[in-house]
């Protein structure tokens, strides 16, 4: 398995160049970059609550001379772009009542599509759906399935895999009804794409990764301390209550061989030096 860094885990000051360098002599495989509306961040769970450092490299609006510039970079660093990675479907979620917002969460998807065949990405990342008070859970499996099946045909033109996230959304709390909400959808271009610091609060990722099973197409990792049990208490790798060695395990039986991608938020002071802190302990979890 491959080192993987998402920029969001980078300080915000850095420039496009920079993220590339520091991830290139950190030591990491791959980058992961995200998709931003436009040439500022709104507020929302990654920038906020979860501390993740929101870049604007890459937008809605980027365009195709910028895109090949993005992914000369990628090769001048020998950095391949893993995937793409947005939080916009956390404001333009594809189960939202209202189509408008349906329609502008679908767009943001064939634009994470379009970036990602740019780049010479093979994968997306994508929230499903937000299940809230106003926002009742079978309709969201409903309005998320529906979105998907159609999507899944553009992805499939563009062979793109869209992995689906398990984030604390309130949806898809189980591995079985993961597998099942995939099964459904019933294409090899919609997948999962799994976070094993997420899964603690509520299960094991060892389990979830044997019964997703070849469905994973990418990995997040971060850490979490089940003694916290809320949004602070995800961590750096190593310090929280992963089984790196049980997920590891049921990872290499799967047969995935892709990058475990890290999500996590920048030091305070000197945020870079997280990129090598994060490389050295990928390179203890990739070697169990």
């Amino acid at each position: 398995m491959k080192k993987g860094m998402n920029v969001w885990s980078l300080p915000a000051n850095l420039t496009l160049r920079e993220q590339f360098a520091v991830t290139k002599q950190a030591g990491f495989d791959t980058i992961e970059l995200n998709l931003s509306e436009g040439a500022t961040t709104a507020e929302n769970l990654v920038n906020t609550e979860l501390a993740l450092a929101e870049k604007v490299d890459l937008t809605l609006t980027t365009t195709a001379e910028e895109l090949a510039q993005i992914k000369a970079l990628a090769t001048e660093f020998s950095l391949p772009i893993s995937s793409i990675s947005t939080s916009l479907h956390w404001t333009y979620p594809l189960n939202s009542s209202k189509e408008q917002t349906r329609e502008k969460g679908k767009m943001i998807v064939k634009k994470m599509i379009d970036a990602a065949k740019a780049l010479g990405s093979d994968a997306i990342l994508v929230v499903p759906a937000l299940v809230t008070k106003d926002q009742p859970y079978d309709e969201a499996y409903r309005l998320a399935q529906t979105a998907l099946k159609e999507l899944a045909t553009y992805a499939e033109e563009k062979q793109i895999v869209i992995g689906l996230e398990n984030v604390w959304n309130k949806f898809l709390l189980s591995p079985l009804e993961f597998r099942q909400f995939i099964d459904e959808i019933a294409s090899p271009y919609v997948g999962a794409y799994f976070d094993i610091g997420n899964i603690l609060q509520y299960g094991f990722p060892e389990q979830w990764i044997r019964i997703l099973g070849n469905r994973i197409t990418k990995i997040h990792v971060k850490d979490f301390k089940t003694s916290i049990g809320s949004i602070q208490g995800f961590t750096n790798l190593l310090q929280g209550d992963v089984d790196w060695q049980a997920s590891v395990d049921a990872l290499k039986e799967i047969g995935y061989e892709g990058p475990l991608t890290c999500e996590l938020a920048p030091y305070k002071i000197h945020g870079s030096q997280l990129a090598a802190d994060t490389a050295a302990a990928l390179a203890y979890i990739t070697t169990l």
